[in-house]
């Protein structure tokens, strides 16, 4: 497990704890494989983008849309009634930066159609062995904040000095995290950021506007740095052309990152009263709301995160209150919102659903978030969450309609990423893509296949048997038990889905991959 893995907030750390004795529970379904990439011909297709449905034939070659249809085509979809989506991303978490944790989360990933990601405190020894291994077909594309820094008396050190197993300050300090207490720290400790490889440099405050904590000794290794630092560590940034994310707690802190010129707040303020401080005193201005819009800063919501504190229902009610208001305030100032879960049990999907029930923005304006604008946020030199030729090929296939019920997110028929289909199947991951499953202008002369030579009847069998497998794993991760799934659904503020609407659900959801697919 990373030595970071506890980078989650303190608070986070015992329900993180609590739960990981369930999620390694049974073991799990096979992991994703991708196909070869394929040339596809989506007939009748209907995709979102951005507010509406658009509908026609989608072609796909090399990976990328395309203008026309491909010479040779490897599948052929009939898609009446389903509809595409770009994949979805989280643009705040902590669980995939180990091999623990991508070994752990990231087929939950894949499973909820999550293909990107950002990591924001991550260890680099951690994050070395993995490298390699991100950003591959079958793994979700993350961005890693290997330069976490913080000051003498910030998170995370108090919690990597009480992990099991402890660390040192000298296993920590300028290592695991870099600590800078003032601007002069910065400027001295700044060659350090280069040799860390990360893509993004996460800078920690906490209640900055409360100098009184640092007197406690309970908050020694809690706390983080003042808004000079965060503006020198900006200022040098930048003229790196290096990005900075800012841990914030209070509106205070929000305010300080936004005057800095971060480019990302890592989450809303007053996800938890952490100092016994009134919910209310973390709403935002009507001016600093206006202010982060004019400065395009990035505001990952992470709004599902306050689930994994088990506030009382009377105060959870309250925080919510002031998550609703600050959305709104940031929504009517034109501010740039992404999706960003923080929750280190699951993943942007558990966010999108908790926006969803706060009810303050509209669900194209939800799926907009996760599926178009956080992916553009995160990978902003890359062609994500289009349908246009050019746009990589990268989308899911879904049994509904999403812009009437955001449900339909949670079992995709299909994922497809860059052209390839992502399967738990081998068969159909090593045969998908052979010239001689080519589905040429012609329609299929109907011979039985034989060995891995498939005609176009096969091909589709085997396509609805890719779906149909993946399809009723989507509610939990592949074997794991329904105690799981009802923690997973509650900490995302969903109602767990009894065994008998899965069933119903999971047997439509098969019967539509295989009427998706007949041409295929």
């Amino acid at each position: 497990m990373s030595r970071l893995m506890q980078s989650v907030r303190p608070a986070l750390a015992a329900a993180v704890a609590a739960l990981l004795a369930v999620l390694s529970g049974p073991a799990a379904a096979d992991d994703y494989k991708a196909s070869p990439q394929m040339a596809m011909e989506l007939r009748h297709a209907r995709w979102f983008d951005g507010e509406k449905l658009q509908s026609g034939s989608l072609y796909v070659e090399d990976g990328r849309f395309v203008a026309q249809r491909p010479r040779k085509v490897n599948r052929l979809l009939e898609l009446r009634g389903q509809v595409l989506v770009p994949p979805l991303a989280d643009a705040h978490n902590h669980n995939l930066q180990s091999a623990w944790g991508l070994a752990k989360f990231g087929q939950d990933y894949l499973r909820d159609g999550v293909f990107y990601a950002a990591m924001l405190c991550a260890d680099p020894e951690s994050v070395g062995p993995i490298r390699d291994r991100i950003a591959q077909p079958e793994t979700p594309d993350v961005l890693f904040a290997t330069a976490c820094i913080t000051s003498s008396d910030g998170q995370p050190l108090a919690m990597l000095q009480s992990g099991n197993p402890p660390m040192s300050l000298d296993q920590i300090v300028d290592k695991a995290v870099l600590i800078m207490d003032t601007p002069d720290d910065v400027g001295r400790k700044w060659p350090l950021i280069a040799g860390r490889r990360s893509d993004l440099v996460k800078v920690i405050m906490s209640y900055h506007d409360r100098p009184e904590l640092r007197g406690v000794a309970e908050e020694r290794g809690k706390l983080g740095v003042t808004p000079a630092v965060v503006a020198e560590v900006v200022r040098r940034a930048h003229a790196e052309n290096r990005r900075v994310v800012v841990h914030i707690e209070s509106a205070a802190d929000f305010e300080a990152a936004v005057r800095a010129g971060a480019d990302f707040i890592a989450e809303l303020p007053g996800y938890f009263p952490q100092h016994g401080e009134e919910p209310e005193s973390h709403l935002l201005s009507p001016e600093v709301a206006a202010l982060a819009a004019e400065k395009k800063v990035g505001i990952v919501t992470a709004t599902v995160a306050t689930r994994l504190f088990n506030p009382p229902p009377e105060l959870l009610a309250r925080i919510e209150a002031v998550q609703k208001r600050n959305v709104e305030l940031l929504r009517n100032a034109g501010a740039r919102l992404l999706v960003g879960s923080d929750l280190f049990t699951g993943n942007a999907l558990n966010e999108v659903h908790h926006l969803d029930q706060l009810g303050v923005l509209d669900k194209p304006a939800l799926l907009r978030m996760a599926t178009i604008d956080t992916p553009l946020a995160l990978f902003p030199k890359r062609k994500l969450g289009c349908f246009q030729p050019g746009c990589e090929a990268s989308f899911l296939v879904l049994i509904g309609n999403p812009l009437e019920d955001l449900d339909a997110l949670d079992k995709p028929l299909l994922r497809i990423k860059q052209g390839r289909v992502l399967t738990q199947l081998d068969d159909v991951a090593a045969t998908a893509g052979e010239e001689d499953n080519a589905l040429n202008a012609k329609p299929s002369s109907g011979k039985k296949a034989t060995g891995k030579k498939s005609t176009a009847k096969s091909g589709a069998k085997s396509g609805a048997k890719s779906g149909a497998k993946a399809t009723p794993k989507a509610g939990t991760k592949g074997k794991t038990s329904s105690a799981a799934a009802r923690t997973r659904s509650a900490a995302a503020g969903k109602p767990s889905t009894t065994a008998k609407a899965s069933n119903r659900k999971s047997t439509t959801a098969s019967a539509a991959v295989k009427q998706a697919s007949a041409t295929a």
